[in-house]
């Protein structure tokens, strides 16, 4: 396996298990305090932007670390 394989593959596994975080612990226990169907739609939906916050926060720490590996590595 090359080391773009292994970068990839770990990425990959990476990725689905946030998701399966996420779903796990935000977005099924947001449906499920809620009895009636367009209530879980909405919390559901609201949801979505619990991960839209996460992703931007995450991207903007990896940004930081990228941009600042320089003084971080010395």
């Amino acid at each position: 396996m090359t080391n773009g394989a292994v970068t990839i593959l770990i990425a990959g596994t990476c990725g689905v298990l946030a998701i399966v975080a996420f779903v796990w612990f935000i977005a099924w226990p947001a449906c499920n305090a809620y009895s009636n169907l367009w209530e879980r739609i909405a919390a559901g939906f609201l949801s979505l932007y619990v991960l839209a916050a996460l992703l931007l926060v995450g991207a903007a720490g990896g940004a930081a670390f990228a941009y600042y590996w320089d003084r971080i590595a010395a």
